[in-house]
């Protein structure tokens, strides 16, 4: 269920002022570390998350991970790496993670397996992947946080003040994921719910998502 809020002004300003001191990783390095962790080959430098709005009631985990399949069939014809996805049900969207060349070596591969585009393509910076425990539900949320507005630094100084807090509300933060051009942040978490996701982000920095999803992941 989408859980919708608008940032104010104030939250972005604070974010953008956030720096750390160590050096940003590179595209090259964190795609490499997103291929290893999955055991698959890497296939290019950039890293990209594309978006598919498939309708509510219109596609069952079962059709996407078909889908899936028919994905890797064709990648490496276009020098794609599928990495993972995640599928919201309650509204038919689903996120995949990539790896590729170009955003239209993406929208090729999706053309030629089955025919379904996606609607969005960020090309992102991720942060460090922890593991999933247990099994509380997975939870997407998405912070529309402004055009130029964001970096990787600031998302990644905002991330510790999540982890500093997420025990509080019973939530496990696994990753994040930042583009930069576009001031788009994904954060991947486990909880007991999306109030607890929302709880955190309040407590830690005050920069709340403008939707939070129930997702299913694939790979």
């Amino acid at each position: 269920m989408k859980v919708s809020f608008v940032l104010i002004t104030s939250f972005t300003v604070g974010l953008s002022s956030l720096h750390v001191g160590a050096q940003q990783p590179t595209l090259k390095s964190v795609a490499a570390k997103e291929s290893k962790s999955t055991g698959q080959k890497q296939a290019s430098t950039n890293l990209y998350i594309d978006v598919h709005h498939l309708g509510a009631g219109k596609v069952t985990a079962k059709d996407v991970a078909g889908a899936h399949q028919k994905d890797l069939a064709v990648e490496n014809k276009y020098g794609v790496n599928l990495i993972k996805y995640w599928f919201d049900e309650a509204n038919g969207d689903v996120y995949c993670l990539s790896s590729s060349a170009s955003a239209d070596a993406i929208r090729k591969t999706h053309a030629e397996a089955h025919g379904l585009l996606p609607a969005e393509i960020y090309q992102v910076i991720p942060g460090q992947e922890e593991l999933i425990k247990g099994s509380d539900k997975l939870y997407l949320d998405v912070h529309e946080l402004g055009v130029g507005k964001v970096t990787a630094e600031a998302v990644a100084e905002a991330h510790k003040k999540d982890l500093a807090v997420q025990k509080k509300y019973g939530v496990n933060l696994i990753n994040y994921w930042v583009d930069e051009k576009k001031g788009i942040v994904m954060c991947l978490a486990q909880a007991p719910d999306s109030t607890a996701l929302i709880n955190t982000h309040k407590e830690a920095h005050g920069l709340i998502p403008v939707s939070v999803v129930e997702v299913k992941q694939g790979q």
